[in-house]
């Protein structure tokens, strides 16, 4: 798959493309992009996606920005799974919010990616103040020579398939709810960095992800299967959060206690999959109680395991 920034002056092929942000990749993002390459094969040309960074709630009002489920990386490697062939990643900011549907249309759909065929969600809005809708695509597309194919939602149990739904589930600790929208356990992946030593104080080493999550959309004390570390998945417990007992920095951190690993894996790049919440993190009054609740959290999670072997979870 090859990735661009930006978008060209002019097209070196047509496309047919699907426009999103597209965070975590979920089922009904992963219907839609079936559909766009399948469509593509069919049609024999490139299957392109548009997506944007960073989030646009993240530009328009960051302080309410919601919490990401995967870093650009993550969303290129889910893309690049589901069979695309180019992915634009158009920096989203005040030149590009700016521009009016009929811009977007002719600098961007025409011009720059010279779409044949457009295949959008039945939401879809575009342009300075979401001035742009399926309809109006439709009376663009029929001058300008492209089609415009708006898919349905996926309804999943009743329930509409979004990022959002994603995001409420994680939110509340539900992993098996989050993992049948994503159809597959929700994971954070990350390169492992030297952390403050506290872990390892107590008896308890970890390895200290680096998240490119500013706001992550799961926090608490959590069972999790490790890959990275060789040909099979390794058992720990994670906490994900702003660790309060040790600290009052505020910036969420991922740490994972890998069970029956002393090896060192500094600069590995492991893919944490969050299988059970064991709770919410908590406040401790001593790092001596800190310490018994971590020997706890360990034992949980083991038994845990014990009822449902490691695997690849994906």
């Amino acid at each position: 798959m090859q990735v661009f920034r930006g978008i060209p002056e002019h097209a070196a092929q047509p496309s047919v493309l699907t426009i999103g942000n597209f965070d975590g990749v979920h089922r009904g993002h992963q219907a839609l992009l079936k559909l766009l390459t399948d469509t593509a094969r069919a049609r024999q040309l490139p299957a392109v996606v548009l997506t944007f960074e960073p989030h646009p709630r993240e530009y328009f009002s960051p302080a309410d920005a919601p919490a990401r489920l995967a870093s650009l990386r993550e969303k290129l490697l889910l893309l690049a799974a589901s069979s695309v062939d180019r992915v634009h990643v158009c920096r989203f900011d005040a030149r590009f919010a700016a521009l009016t549907a009929d811009q977007f249309i002719d600098d961007i759909l025409v011009r720059g990616l010279a779409v044949r065929h457009l295949i959008i969600g039945d939401d879809f809005r575009f342009g300075a103040r979401r001035q742009g809708d399926f309809a109006m695509l439709q009376a663009r597309g029929a001058a300008a020579g492209f089609c415009v194919e708006a898919m349905h939602t996926l309804d999943i149990g009743g329930e509409r398939a979004s990022s959002s739904a994603v995001r409420e589930a994680l939110a509340e600790g539900d992993l098996d709810h989050a993992a049948r929208l994503l159809g597959r356990p929700y994971s954070i992946a990350g390169r492992v960095i030297r952390g403050d030593q506290i872990g390892r104080k107590l008896g308890f080493p970890t390895a200290n992800i680096q998240m490119k999550h500013r706001r992550p959309a799961l926090s608490g004390v959590f069972a999790v299967s490790v890959e990275g570390l060789g040909d099979a998945p390794v058992a720990g417990v994670a906490n994900i959060g702003v660790r309060p007992s040790v600290t009052s920095a505020g910036r969420p951190t991922l740490e994972v206690n890998l069970f029956d690993w002393n090896r060192d894996c500094y600069n590995a790049h492991l893919r944490v999959h969050f299988v059970k919440k064991l709770r919410d993190e908590t406040k401790f009054a001593s790092l001596d109680a800190l310490k018994a609740q971590i020997a706890k959290d360990a034992a949980d999670a083991r038994a845990w395991f014990a009822d449902h072997p490691v695997g690849n979870p994906t």
